[in-house]
């Protein structure tokens, strides 16, 4: 009796113990769809996604085609620190945003415009792969369009441990080719010369494309791996082992490059490669139903956490999980061979989709999603015989975040929601300890929303835990220390201008440049091993941080 008294002390407590702090809306009179966020360095975030707005709400850019690129960095606070927008004719779709070593920004999306506005280069095929690496201030650096003679669809992109990047997307494309008459009258294929095309042949529907950039955006290899059908990749991330995980939809039978049978209508599709793409293992894992993956990261123990969702009926895994009603958000722990250690599922509404997954420093897990369900209603009959509806229970449409344990237990969840439709596409952890929602909302103001600008709008909500201390914000830091070739001075305060001022151990000034922001990158590639100190003179105050410079 006194074990349960105690489990019922803590679950209202954990319940109610992430409390919003502030919540915003971002967009145009029209549609703008968010699909990415991250924390930044200077405590701020930065926001991804498409919008066919113009000049409208708090868009500062005309719309140039259909959906643009859209990138919005703000402050802790939500307030905006600069916006950018890329695109061309046809249809921009950024789905990526993650930051990188120089202190800027690489995004990946999908594009079919040719080249104009923004666009530096022609469509290859239906779409292709667009990459633009920016600087700290969001200006572009150099842009990439990659693709074939089909449709390419890019989902990620990422620096990587050496510098260079990995893109990770699906494809239906073939080589380019050319079709000439030889001196028999007959058709040769002959192959372009193009060194951001495809160059293997697609396996069957779609596949998982894997492009492996340099630093300056040149490909060094790129894989296709694929069955008989349609196999799209969704998550990927590079290993311990410098290899990289890959993580997908398939429906494809044994084919290809696919050594297990489908299990149902979809499956989880697993490949781990090594660092130049070769396959060094694959599972397939799934029921009778339609089993759709959405992340992957490798843990601590050098194994992994898969997550997603499922509709299945049938046993998910021997080890457990059992979906309960429509569609549940299911997980799994794989060892690092992808052997199946726990299976799990969780139940928010009629339709729970799996959206976003971090590992935590404590071996805990942070999941995000969406949950759906209808209100319930039922015929009644009132005092006077006559029949009626009466609505049981409010239906949901809203944003869900989920902590659970190594486990898989959970330990607490939090629901926040407008009276529309409220799409979470990405739940972090932020640098303060709280937690940043980041989704598409079509609402007007309701319930936890209180703003509302177009037809569908970026919607940012910031929770605190108050189960958490909350870190307190250094007045400058370097990051990474030690730093390679790259570290990036975060100043702790506002300003409106500054000059920074790097200086080795002897005193002799190595640069000195203007400031105008919050994060300050420093390149350090061409110095030797040793310490350095940045000194930061604002017009609010001066302050300095040492910088170790090392090689490994």
């Amino acid at each position: 009796m006194k074990k349960l008294y105690l489990l019922l002390f803590f679950i209202p407590y954990f319940a109610h113990s992430q409390d919003v702090i502030w919540e915003k809306s971002y967009g145009g009179k029209h549609a703008d769809y968010l699909f990415d966020a991250q924390p930044t360095a200077d405590y701020g975030f930065i926001l991804a996604g498409s919008s066919l707005s113009d000049k409208t709400g708090n868009k500062d850019d005309d719309n140039h085609g259909d959906l643009d690129y859209w990138i919005w960095k703000m402050s802790e606070k939500g307030e905006l620190d600069w916006q950018k927008s890329f695109g061309g004719s046809g249809f921009d779709l950024l789905q990526s945003i993650k930051s990188t070593k120089d202190g800027g920004f690489i995004l990946a999306g999908t594009s079919n415009s040719e080249s104009g506005f923004q666009k530096g280069e022609k469509c290859k095929g239906i779409s292709d792969f667009w990459v633009i690496k920016l600087n700290a201030a969001g200006a572009e650096q150099w842009q990439r369009t990659i693709g074939g003679n089909g449709q390419d669809e890019l989902l990620s992109a990422f620096q990587t441990k050496d510098g260079g990047y990995i893109l990770g997307g699906s494809s239906s494309s073939n080589p380019p080719s050319l079709l000439d008459t030889n001196v028999e009258g007959k058709i040769a294929t002959t192959f372009k010369e193009d060194l951001y095309n495809k160059s293997e042949k697609s396996r069957g529907n779609m596949d998982y494309w894997i492009v492996k950039l340099n630093k300056e955006g040149t490909i060094e290899w790129q894989k296709t791996y694929g069955g008989q059908y349609a196999d799209i990749l969704r998550s990927l991330e590079q290993t311990a082992d410098n290899g990289y995980i890959l993580a997908g939809y398939s429906n494809s039978p044994i084919s290809g490059d696919k050594t297990d049978a489908e299990k149902g209508l979809g499956d989880y599709w697993v490949i781990k490669i090594n660092d130049v793409g070769e396959i060094q293992w694959q599972n397939t894992y799934g029921a009778d139903g339609d089993d759709q993956p959405y992340v992957i990261h490798q843990t601590s123990d050098e194994g992994y956490i898969l997550g997603g969702n499922s509709d299945s009926r049938n046993a998910l895994t021997p080890l457990g999980g059992i979906v309960s009603n429509g569609t549940d958000f299911w997980i799994l722990k794989l060892d690092k061979e992808g052997s199946v250690i726990w299976s799990k599922t969780y139940d928010f509404g009629k339709t729970d989709i799996l959206t976003s997954l971090v590992v935590n420093t404590d071996n805990t897990y942070l999941i995000g999603g969406h949950a759906k369900t209808e209100s319930k209603r039922s015929l009644v009959t009132d005092l006077a015989g006559k029949a009626g509806i009466s609505k049981e229970k409010d239906g949901i449409n809203d944003y869900i975040a989920l902590k659970i344990d190594e486990k898989g237990e959970e330990l607490w969840n939090k629901t926040v929601g407008s009276a529309g439709e409220d799409i979470l596409r990405k739940l972090v952890e932020t640098r303060d300890g709280g937690y940043l929602m980041a989704g598409t909302s079509d609402s007007n103001s309701s319930k936890d929303k209180n703003s509302n600008i177009g037809s569908n709008d970026f919607w940012v909500v910031k929770l605190k835990d108050k189960t958490k201390v909350e870190k307190i914000k250094a007045g400058i830091e370097a990051i990474p220390n030690p730093a390679t070739d790259y570290a990036n001075v975060i100043i702790g305060h506002d300003f409106k201008k500054g000059t920074a001022t790097v200086v080795d151990i002897s005193g002799r000034t190595l640069q000195n440049f203007s400031i105008t922001n919050r994060t300050v990158p420093i390149d350090l590639s061409k110095y030797s091993e040793g310490i350095y100190i940045v000194n930061i003179k604002t017009d609010v105050e001066t302050e300095s941080v040492k910088i170790i410079k090392s090689v490994n």
